[in-house]
């Protein structure tokens, strides 16, 4: 097979699913998808693959484990049509999200380190006064104010388990203490970090029985792992894809 790649013979669909361990129709919906360059076929129907679609498969599934199906799809696509720099936007756009993420590990690591400490809040401009809430208290409102989410996220965790606000007896507004706003902050940094709603409150359960954030970073450092490992993947992609890219010339 080597052979036939170097000079550029003509492949069929099974030689090229062999090497990847793929079934021949997943290489023809490769090609019907875009990604691949449109087959030649002979006179009596057969596709013919060459080194250059051996060159863009090789790419795409380079391109998987950084950036995603959907995106690796449609950077291939933009290479076959010749709208390479369309490509490279959306190559860029991946590496903004990574850097994103990763800023978004360092603010958990950071509230993990530096939760800051709450004090009683309003529930809201137009409401009548609001009670004496008690040392580190603060309502619905300010805290989703603070978070940057809707009140109704808050209560939504709150259904999931992730935190429990007493209510206060006499308006009946729920009230966050310190641990409740603490599982609050790490739940939103979670959320932005990938974790599903599941998957955060073993944590948040974890914490509150432990009186602490050790249990933690065991998460923290999968998290950090998987970062190092799609950025990792992103040059491998990008070494595959520069070598197609200069076989199409």
């Amino acid at each position: 097979m080597g052979s036939d790649l170097q000079s550029r013979r003509r492949l069929r669909p099974v030689d090229l699913a062999r090497e990847h361990g793929l079934s021949t129709q997943a290489v023809r919906n490769y090609e019907e998808a875009g990604i691949l360059p449109a087959a030649r076929r002979t006179p009596h129907g057969y596709r013919t693959y060459t080194s250059l679609h051996a060159g863009a498969l090789r790419a795409f599934l380079a391109l998987l484990p950084g950036h995603g199906h959907q995106r690796a799809t449609s950077i291939m696509r933009a290479v076959n049509e010749g709208a390479a720099e369309e490509a490279f936007r959306l190559i860029d756009e991946s590496h903004v999200q990574l850097l994103d993420d990763r800023r978004t590990l360092q603010a958990v690591e950071n509230a993990l380190v530096d939760l800051e400490p709450t004090t009683a809040s309003e529930p809201g401009a137009g409401s009548e006064p609001a009670p004496v809430t008690g040392p580190g208290g603060t309502f619905i409102g300010p805290l989703a104010a603070k978070l940057g989410i809707r009140p109704a996220t808050l209560r939504k965790w709150e259904g999931a388990g992730l935190m429990h606000p007493r209510r206060d007896p006499r308006t009946g507004y729920r009230v966050y203490d310190d641990a409740d706003v603490r599982d609050a902050r790490l739940a939103h940094q979670l959320r932005r970090g990938g974790y599903l709603l599941e998957q955060i409150a073993p944590l948040i359960a974890q914490v509150r029985a432990a009186g602490g954030l050790e249990p933690l970073e065991a998460a923290l450092c999968d998290w950090r792992g998987r970062l190092s490992t799609r950025g990792r993947a992103m040059l491998t992609g990008a070494a595959e894809l520069d070598a197609y890219l200069r076989e199409r010339g």
